[in-house]
């Protein structure tokens, strides 16, 4: 018999550096879930991604047992790595804080793919790319 399901969280969390403190340890600490045991799973399997911010989809039973995916880093936290920029532009349309190539962006887009709502990748470009945009980041040939 499958498993009731009590709900599902969506959590951002640093790769590899998770901590029971704020905000994972509330958001699991009120379904019941034990979160040393969550922090210590999620920890091994985002090892490699080194303190990027990565969301999770999380799916907690009514026996307090839980799932989670993985699932790929944020395009801006991407673009802001591939520009070497802390933050993007608080007014984009004004002022540009920095320049990716499209090679920058068909790497993101590759990265991306699977949590994408695209059919092929050229699509995949074009949305990566109004995310730089909407950041103030140029995409730039080269």
């Amino acid at each position: 018999m499958a498993k009731e399901i009590l709900t599902v969280l969506k959590l951002q969390a640093p790769g590899g550096q998770a901590t029971p403190a704020p905000p994972i340890g509330p958001a699991l600490g009120q379904h019941g879930v034990n979160i040393g045991q969550f922090v210590q799973q999620f920890n091994a399997r985002t090892a490699s991604l080194n303190g990027m911010t990565v969301p999770v989809e999380m799916t907690i039973y009514r026996d307090k047992s839980f799932v989670f995916v993985v699932k790929s880093p944020p395009a801006a936290v991407l673009l802001k790595e591939a520009a070497q920029v802390a933050k993007g532009s608080g007014v984009p349309h004004k002022e540009k804080v920095g320049k990716v190539t499209w090679k920058q962006v068909r790497t993101i887009s590759e990265r991306k793919m699977a949590d994408l709502n695209a059919f092929d990748l050229d699509h995949a470009d074009r949305i990566i790319a109004g995310t730089a945009r909407s950041m103030g980041i140029e995409v730039v040939d080269g």
